[in-house]
């Protein structure tokens, strides 16, 4: 395992890197709206990215299949857990959730971030779910600090979505982030407090938890990115990329912009 800590200019460069991820959260989230294709919010990331000097990182991404991303964003409808890619085809409509996720490289350094949007007036049972895994998320960046363990995280996640009955995704985990969107270690959204590699100051990780509100069994689609729930509920992801600190982490994107656009707090 090849754990790179960063420096506070670093630090910097991929807070830079990580805002713009915010801002492009926030611009997609401007438009939407039932009626809308998630092609079109691919369409709105792509344009914001690049015209801020930085480059989408999803796009080209390989995975183990043979396959590249072809999209700069995943746009997840519903039941879609992770990855779902944009097209004509997906058309938002009243009651739909859709998590956006988005990466950026600017300046060699890159960001990483997810927001699950409603449109339009959802449901209140989906709405609890929302709630419930941007909590926990919350929770698991205040069990992010320096002398803890990575278990500490996965803990704090867990033990906030299991006692609200839902699923938590197994096969699929946070991780470190700097240089290279992917680095280690992985974060899980499971596991056991003081267990796995120890936290120290200048790491910066990305925490997603990823929870259904049914049962956690997943699938993939034929595309070999889509990833659904087998039992086909609903799914929420959010994620935020954060550098482990002494005291508190340091949260390096930001949800700020989408909750005044939101009027609400989720």
């Amino acid at each position: 395992m090849n754990i790179f800590l960063k420096t506070e200019d670093e630090i910097e460069l991929m807070r830079s890197a990580n805002l713009l991820v915010g801002a492009t959260l926030a611009e997609v989230g401007r438009h939407i709206r039932p009626g809308v294709s998630t092609r079109e919010l691919d369409a709105v990331a792509d344009e914001f990215i690049r015209d801020h000097g930085a480059v989408p990182t999803f796009k080209g991404f390989p995975n183990p299949y043979g396959s590249s991303f072809p999209n700069s964003i995943c746009t997840s409808v519903n039941d879609v857990v992770v990855h779902g890619i944009p097209d004509a085809a997906t058309v938002l409509k009243e009651g739909d959730i859709i998590s956006v996720d988005c990466g950026t490289k600017l300046n060699g350094y890159c960001g990483d971030s997810c927001y699950t949007f409603c449109v339009g007036e959802v449901s209140e049972e989906v709405k609890k779910l929302l709630q419930t895994t941007k909590q926990a998320l919350n929770l698991g960046i205040k069990a992010a600090v320096a002398g803890g363990h990575v278990g500490d995280i996965s803990c704090a996640v867990q033990d906030h979505c299991a006692s609200h009955g839902y699923g938590i995704v197994r096969e699929l985990t946070g991780h470190g982030i700097g240089k290279d969107m992917h680095e280690d270690p992985q974060v899980p959204n499971y596991g056991n407090r003081g267990r796995g590699p120890l936290l120290k100051s200048g790491m910066c990780i990305a925490i997603e938890p990823m929870i259904t509100m049914g049962k956690s069994n997943i699938y993939m689609m034929p595309d070999r990115w889509t990833i659904r729930t087998r039992d086909h509920m609903p799914a929420a992801h959010f994620e935020h990329t954060i550098a482990i600190r002494k005291g508190e982490a340091d949260i390096l994107s930001s949800f700020e912009e989408i909750e005044k656009l939101e009027g609400q707090n989720i």
